[in-house]
């Protein structure tokens, strides 16, 4: 049995830090030269192993193949793509940490085969649309949804895609890359303060939250901020104001869920008038569906009283939905012993992120591992993790991947 090198994957995620980044974080966008570059760079690491294939999918998802005994396989993976400005760990460690298990057990007999898989475009930054390569992989894409995207400089997504040799039209062809896949394993920071607010190094995953998000437009009546008396006022903004912490204070009452008013839009949006019309956006997120749909019920229940008590109107227009997904329960079982073994301690925490893991799910035995973020920090330059955990995390990997591979035999 060949030994893990964790220290080697920390190093070339300094590397490709280095190669990829500036003084303001990551900048590796997915279908810019920057993203391009961590992908040679990964080709280059692959071709060294003996007896790995090399391979991109119709979807632009980079695949490395250490053949087993049998054909069908366990898939390691994550991405190399970040957000502008972004962390040296998210994303890329799940890589990077699957690089090494490759390299470990490459050389080794073993009853399936193993792959590593690159997606593309998991972060969306550019177009806006998470989880591009893996949902081509997992037959979740429409690609009319996202054919009309496009970035902050007019690019047109599919032109953005053809120029990384992938036709938007064949994207779904990468589903045969599933065929004959027995599990999906993928590592990631936790990107969220819970595992080091109770001084634990990694966690097991147990899925991934649904989420119900929104616009909310109140439609009062703007006018004059010195002639209109206060009691005969119809201002949208106050309604939307006080919605979004009945939103929040109602997130805050359940457990384990989220709430967030992201964007507040007011018009006129002067100093000597009062708004008559305000939108602002509500993201939900919670594991169980039957909680996320009760919190939209209240949300929508709470915005029409206190539209109603201001003398405002109150639409609602869905931006995105997802649906909770939750992980395999034997790799959560599995994950879970194997974290205790290597860092000691574990613990089981869902994700309120989404990761390429979720699209896993939807079509074959999925689980993740977290490892601790400090302060909570991610999609920021300041995202860290010790040096000791990311160690430990990518020896868990390396044997969970083993175990997997006999679990799914």
């Amino acid at each position: 049995m060949a030994a893990i090198d964790p220290g080697r994957a920390v190093a070339n995620l300094r590397e490709l830090a280095r190669l990829t980044g500036n003084d303001d974080g990551a900048q590796r966008l997915a279908w810019t030269e920057t993203w391009k570059t961590a992908n040679d760079w990964l080709r280059a690491e692959l071709a060294s192993i003996d007896g790995v294939r090399v391979e991109s999918d119709a979807a632009g998802n980079l695949w490395a193949t250490a053949p087993g005994d049998s054909e069908r396989f366990v898939i390691v993976g994550g991405h190399l793509d970040s957000v502008p400005n972004g962390g040296w760990l998210d994303g890329i460690l799940n890589v990077l940490a699957g690089l090494e298990v490759l390299r470990a057990q490459a050389p080794e007999s073993r009853p399936l085969t193993l792959k590593l898989v690159s997606w593309a475009d998991e972060e969306g930054a550019r177009f806006g649309r998470s989880l591009l390569g893996s949902s081509a992989a997992a037959g979740s894409l429409e690609p009319d949804s996202v054919r009309g995207l496009t970035d902050s400089e007019g690019v047109a997504l599919p032109d953005a895609l053809r120029e990384h040799g992938v036709d938007l039209d064949h994207a779904l062809d990468a589903r045969a890359q599933l065929d004959g896949a027995a599990a999906y394993l993928e590592l990631h920071i936790e990107q969220g303060p819970v595992l080091e607010s109770i001084d634990k190094p990694m966690g097991a995953v147990l899925g991934t939250f649904g989420v119900e998000r929104h616009a909310v437009r109140f439609t009062g009546l703007h006018a004059h901020a010195g002639s209109t008396p206060m009691d005969v006022r119809r201002d949208a903004f106050l309604a939307a104001a006080r919605s979004a912490l009945a939103f929040r204070e109602d997130a805050t009452a359940r457990d384990d869920v989220r709430a967030t008013t992201g964007f507040v839009r007011v018009s006129p949006g002067i100093v000597t008038a009062f708004n008559g019309t305000c939108e602002l956006s509500l993201d939900q997120r919670a594991l169980d569906p039957d909680v996320l749909a009760d919190m939209l019920a209240t949300a929508k229940q709470d915005s029409e009283r206190i539209a109603a008590e201001e003398g405002c109107e109150v639409t609602w227009e869905r931006i995105w939905q997802i649906e909770p997904i939750p992980f395999d329960a034997e790799l959560i079982d599995m994950a879970d012993a194997v974290i205790g073994e290597v860092a000691g301690t574990s613990f089981r925490l869902p994700s309120g992120p989404l990761h390429d893991a979720a699209e896993m799910a939807r079509v074959i035995p999925t689980v993740m591992l977290f490892v601790k973020s400090l302060r909570g920090l991610s999609h920021t330059k300041e995202e860290d993790t010790p040096v000791e955990d990311l160690e430990l995390s990518v020896r868990a990997l390396d044997e969970l991947t083993r175990r997997t591979l006999r679990w799914a035999a």
